[in-house]
């Protein structure tokens, strides 16, 4: 692999970062202030990791000019060094580039419209009425379904499941093992025997969407499933049918959205935090996380639920507790009552 290598004061242009040292330094590559050397810029966002800038051998340093101090490396300042490092480590990345064409061991119908500059690797299946946009990759092993579109500069990692129908937007990144359009969870109970519902909406996805390994987003039972433009989401996520999530909102892995229920913009919900069913969520709400939401939330804010670890004896004897809280409430009104006489 050949290293590349930037010129500092090109990078601070590029970045729109004040530089205060050399821009002639070559940068070849990114790394943490402990472990960076010669050649290496660095960044400096969590206030706790400022220990290591004395110490730090890295050629650039991009922090804040709140934390530069009389540093003696050549910084880079920003308001938001975090998103300086990530636009930055894009210029280093070493994934290979795909390379445009169709490869002789993908199955593809002669229906389906896939524009030259696009990339489809070995042994995936591609359906009848699909439409892939300019600069799409779709990796190894990848099934697209009947009548799929996909935008310009999408990127599908090997193993990606597109079901029938389903609508992905431009620039959008899925990671290996996402199944986007399967069959929601819909069943009618006869007499304790459970009869499938067909699943007859869509997935639709906006621009700039990313889906995390492993997750899956279920096709709508009549509406669409609808996720918003710049929405991320990581791995081994659940998001059931109906379910529709605002632009910009972030949810961490583990996290379930049960079927029908409307989440705001630029929300985000930590690990693992659980959703009930057919509620919604206002924007801007933030759930720590293992919460559990069971109504709607109208209010933009933090909300948690659920207790912290302890030991286990302190937990038995807690759990204890929590069986009578409603013995010891009607207790507490009888109080009140008899203190008001």
């Amino acid at each position: 692999m050949t290293e590349q290598s930037y010129r500092l004061g090109e990078i601070a242009e590029a970045l729109g970062a004040e530089l205060r040292g050399d821009p002639d330094i070559r940068i070849s590559g990114l790394a943490t202030l402990q472990a960076a050397g010669p050649g290496q810029i660095s960044f400096l966002a969590n206030p706790a990791y400022g220990k290591y800038l004395v110490d730090t051998r890295a050629s650039a340093v991009i922090l804040s000019p709140a934390s530069a101090g009389d540093t003696q490396t050549n910084v880079l300042l920003l308001d938001n060094p975090y998103l300086g490092y990530a636009r930055l480590s894009h210029w280093f990345d070493p994934a290979p580039v795909a390379a445009p064409g169709i490869h002789p061991s993908a199955v593809v119908d002669p229906s389906a419209n896939i524009d030259a500059t696009a990339s489809i690797g070995p042994q995936t299946v591609i359906e009848a009425g699909v439409e892939i946009g300019a600069g799409v990759v779709v990796g190894a092993g990848s099934v697209i379904g009947a009548r799929t579109r996909i935008g310009a500069g999408t990127l599908l990692r090997p193993r990606v499941t597109l079901a029938h129908d389903v609508l992905v937007g431009e620039r959008c990144h899925i990671l290996s093992g996402a199944v986007i359009g399967s069959d929601g969870f819909g069943f009618a109970n006869e007499k304790g025997v459970w009869h499938r519902i067909a699943q007859l909406g869509r997935v639709v996805l906006g621009d700039d969407v990313e889906v995390g390994a492993n997750a899956t987003i279920d096709r709508g039972a009549l509406d669409d499933t609808v996720i918003g433009n710049g929405v991320k989401l990581d791995n081994l996520i659940q998001i059931a049918h109906n379910v529709q999530i605002g632009d910009h909102s972030a949810m961490a892995a583990m996290v379930g959205i049960a079927g029908s229920t409307r989440i705001g913009h630029h929300c985000v919900f930590g690990g693992a935090s659980g959703v009930a069913g057919h509620l919604d969520i206002t924007d801007g709400v933030h759930l720590t996380g293992m919460t559990l939401v069971t109504g709607d939330i109208r209010e933009p804010g933090v909300y948690s639920s659920g207790t912290s670890a302890d030991t286990n004896r302190q937990w038995r004897k807690n759990a204890v507790r929590f069986r009578q809280l409603d013995v010891l409430a009607r207790r507490v009104k009888e109080l009140e009552k008899k203190i008001e006489g």
